[in-house]
């Protein structure tokens, strides 16, 4: 229902802003006022591992004294008995039923906005990207066909994501542009079985198959037998976005899904331009863990902290022309919007990401640009240092962060998630440490490593380093913290000492 009411809000010339279901009531209310909303769409509740989360009562709270809001939408699931609003609330059902079939649709211009897409909010109070009709159609389209080779008769697109993130609508307009169908579900990857993804995959003959590094390492978990069970021939292209690939993942992702055939289009842009800066072609080779080349039409490059083009070296991704995707600004924040994209390297959009072009022209991303790591004057992401742990076989995932050192300047403390039949102790950290010297040198030796059972993520599954640093640091300003997906990694990082 959430892809019909966001067609339709569309349709009727209004903004669509797509948000997470598992948010708080703050988190809501504050998108709430922050935009003026005028109608909320939401459900009695959801589901997730077979048990149900209350939506309705949470839509109550954040709604409450919100003067913009007008009506709020609740799709039934239930028995009707979620407490309603009357003058306010409607049940989906009903306002459905009473409309006609034939509805009229507005005209719009080009450059009219469509949606707005709230940036994840780590940083000070989140902030609404803006995104046209015209430029979402442009870029969502253009990836999709060309990138991905989206539109044969027989397609079918399966991105295991949320319409809370940008990936959602991406997913959605960028399929029905080339005519073609896509899976939406619900629930987790691992539930009820194992094998769920991949039997959904053979089941409904998904032809396109897109996932994150992060959700390919819990699947890992799991073994190789719930995927080796499934042989999935209806697959032609695996595409992956949202973090940097360490090795060992992607060559899992490539061997057990991708049966050692299928190429990995692994794309990175961002909610601020609805789109990708950097996307492989599937007629092109590929090198494993790289994005490829630009995508198409995008005049990217990457600079020096002097604006000067770097070859061999890392540096800042840049893109120095105009995409029509790329955010008009960022709602009631112009001087922000300003600021965070163009300060830095005058008329050049800068993205904020580390990335390095090889001397055989291929594209790598290492990290955000404020991730990094000055360790002895020398820089280093943190994504080099969690690709070293996670080849530890005992490693599933891995977070590295810079404190403060009086000789160093910085040094590297790291916390590493376990798969389950490893055990910690000093033997393994030592191995993980070591490990670390062997890959990068002795300068990046890590001061210590810890073990947690999980890392704090965003909703859209980003490990958010800076945030574990805060924490591990005692800082007592986390900032916003409505974009966790899981805030009780951070309390287990405070827990390390």
């Amino acid at each position: 229902e959430v892809v019909f009411a966001m067609l339709a809000t569309m349709k009727g010339g209004a903004i669509f802003i797509p948000i997470f279901s598992g948010y708080a009531a703050p988190a809501v209310r504050e998108r709430l006022v922050d935009s003026a909303s005028r109608v909320l769409f939401t459900a009695d509740f959801g589901m997730r591992r077979g048990k149900r989360f209350p939506l309705k009562d949470q839509a109550d709270l954040a709604a409450a004294d919100v003067e913009s809001l007008s009506h709020m939408i609740v799709l039934q699931r239930g028995d009707g008995s979620a407490p309603m609003q009357v003058g306010r609330d409607l049940w989906w059902q009903e306002a459905v039923s009473s409309c006609d079939d034939d509805a009229v649709t507005e005209m719009m211009q080009a450059m009219d906005p469509a949606l707005m897409i709230y940036t994840s909010g780590t940083t000070g109070k989140p902030k609404g990207t803006i995104h046209t009709h015209a430029g979402c159609m442009a870029q969502m389209g253009k990836e999709l066909r060309y990138n991905f080779d989206l539109g044969a008769s027989e397609d079918l697109m399966w991105w295991f994501t949320d319409i809370g993130w940008m990936m959602g609508p991406w997913e959605i307009i960028g399929c029905w542009l080339n005519r073609v169908p896509f899976v939406v579900f619900e629930g987790a990857p691992d539930f009820p079985a194992a094998d769920r993804v991949w039997s959904m995959v053979e089941r409904h003959g998904v032809t396109h198959l897109g996932s994150s590094p992060t959700a390919i390492r819990l699947l890992m978990r799991s073994g190789p037998d719930p995927v080796d069970a499934h042989p999935m021939e209806t697959l032609r292209i695996l595409g992956s976005t949202g973090e940097p690939w360490d090795s060992d993942s992607y060559r899992w992702y490539f061997d057990k899904v991708g049966k050692g055939k299928l190429p990995i289009i692994n794309i990175s842009g961002g909610t601020d331009i609805v789109g990708c800066f950097l996307a492989p072609l599937p007629v092109l080779p590929l090198v494993e863990t790289s994005l490829g080349s630009p995508g198409l039409g995008m005049d990217v490059d990457v600079f020096d902290e002097d604006g000067n083009s770097l070859e061999g070296e890392v540096g800042y991704l840049v893109c120095k022309s105009p995409a029509p995707s790329m955010t008009r600004s960022l709602w009631n924040a112009d001087e922000q919007y300003l600021e965070t994209y163009w300060a830095k390297f005058p008329g050049v959009w800068n993205h904020g990401d580390w990335a390095l072009v090889d001397e055989d022209g291929q594209w790598f991303l290492l990290g955000r640009a404020d991730d990094t790591l000055n360790i002895a004057g020398r820089r280093v992401g943190p994504g080099e240092i969690e690709s070293a742990l996670i080849e530890h076989p005992a490693v599933s995932e891995a977070a590295a962060i810079g404190v403060p050192d009086d000789l160093k300047g910085t040094e590297v403390v790291c916390f590493a998630v376990l798969h389950p039949a490893a055990e910690e102790g000093d033997a393994l950290r030592k191995e993980l440490i070591d490990q670390v010297v062997e890959a990068l040198g002795k300068v990046d030796r890590p001061r210590a490593v810890y073990f947690v059972d999980d890392l704090p993520k965003t909703r859209s599954a980003k490990i958010v380093r800076r945030l574990i640093r805060a924490r591990h640091l005692e800082q007592e300003d986390l900032g916003d913290l409505s974009s966790i997906a899981n805030p009780e990694a951070l309390d287990a990082i405070g827990n390390c000492r």
